[in-house]
């Protein structure tokens, strides 16, 4: 693997190759993942969507990782953003430039919609994303995230 890592959006034809990786981000954080709903979710992510972006990070013909962005919007800003709601490098390719490659991809799609913030999220315990994170120029928030399960049956 010393070709160079190259990250482009993942379209159809490449969609079954980032789903085992989609699976493993989600047991990453512990997650049970559910084959049929991540491939019906994130199939509204394919290349082109207007919803977000999937992309994949290759090295040669071997996927290393994924990002899954969300076009979105913020009522304090006023304007839309980028989530990178999901970022994931397969173990045995991680501290190879990987993740900020696709960060980077990231920037440049927020850029190219005039699109002028991109926010994401990690586990407090995942140190070593952090560590990632804090050398991209990107500030922590000093927000907290909070969640509510809601039972959709009503």
């Amino acid at each position: 693997m010393n070709d160079p890592v190259v990250v482009s959006p993942i379209g159809p034809d490449r969609f079954e190759e980032v789903l085992p990786l989609i699976a493993d981000y989600q047991r990453f954080y512990g997650a049970t993942p559910e084959e049929a709903r991540n491939r019906e979710f994130f199939a509204r992510f394919l290349d082109p969507s207007d919803q977000g972006a999937l992309l994949g990070a290759w090295s040669g013909d071997t996927l290393l990782g994924h990002a899954c962005l969300y076009f979105t919007f913020s009522s304090v800003e006023a304007t839309e953003v980028v989530l990178m709601n999901d970022l994931f490098v397969v173990a045995d390719a991680r501290g190879r430039g990987v993740g900020r490659a696709l960060i980077g991809a990231t920037v440049e799609i927020a850029a190219a919609r005039g699109i002028p913030l991109v926010r994401w999220m990690t586990g407090p315990d995942n140190l070593r994303a952090q560590r990632l994170y804090d050398r991209t120029g990107a500030s922590r928030s000093s927000w907290f995230e909070y969640e509510l399960a809601v039972d959709p049956a009503g």
